[in-house]
């Protein structure tokens, strides 16, 4: 099978999520699409994983990376979810926010801030909702490039920067290059960290 696989981003093959589930459950990392840009992703249980995405970004260990859930009973395993964060999350997600929440016990320490806090998605994707139930864990989300660059939208520019150091594309064609909103519900304070690709508008009257 191709390193890089054509999956639709509708209605995924079922092969190619599967064959993606199994590099992740061997601690391999993959390229997958999102609703917003190309993440790079590993099983979060998988530390040798993590420490590769690092390696391949480029990037300061001691700064988070946020996963992507398959619903919000799933967040509820790996963060505090208030009766605020709640409403707030039902709200917006799916979709192109990674909200910052107080971490559970589940969540692996090298994935922890100072704070313990963590970042958590779930993208407006079938491809991603199916990785994640597939799997059976979260999956990493950190946009693919190298730390301090853009996000790279195109597969091809993808395969040619990134193509040799992970196990495998999901090339779901061009995606935009604008990364997900970021918004810090801890304590039930509204912070908006980040803004991208979802509106921001709601949270300023909060």
């Amino acid at each position: 099978m191709s390193k890089r696989l054509a999956v639709h981003p509708v209605n995924p093959q079922g092969r190619f999520i599967a064959k993606a589930a199994e590099i992740m459950r061997g601690g391999g990392v993959i390229i997958y699409p999102t609703d917003t840009v190309y993440g790079l992703g590993c099983d979060i249980t998988k530390k040798g994983g993590i420490e590769r995405i690092e390696r391949i970004k480029g990037r300061d260990p001691k700064k988070p990376m946020s996963f992507v859930c398959a619903d919000l009973s799933h967040i509820s395993e790996y963060a505090v979810v208030s009766n605020f964060a709640y409403r707030v999350l039902k709200r917006f997600l799916p979709g192109p926010y990674t909200f910052i929440l107080e971490a559970t016990r589940q969540v692996p320490k090298i994935l922890l801030t100072k704070r313990k806090t963590v970042g958590i998605r779930i993208p407006d994707h079938p491809v991603c909702n199916d990785l994640v139930k597939t799997l059976g864990n979260p999956v990493i989300s950190t946009s693919a490039n190298l730390s301090g660059l853009e996000p790279i939208g195109n597969p091809d520019e993808l395969e040619e920067e990134m193509g040799s150091r992970v196990d495998l594309i999901l090339d779901c064609g061009t995606l935009s290059r604008l990364p997900s909103t970021v918004i810090s519900l801890v304590d039930d304070q509204v912070e908006i960290i980040r803004e991208g690709s979802g509106p921001v508008d709601y949270f300023k009257t909060l």
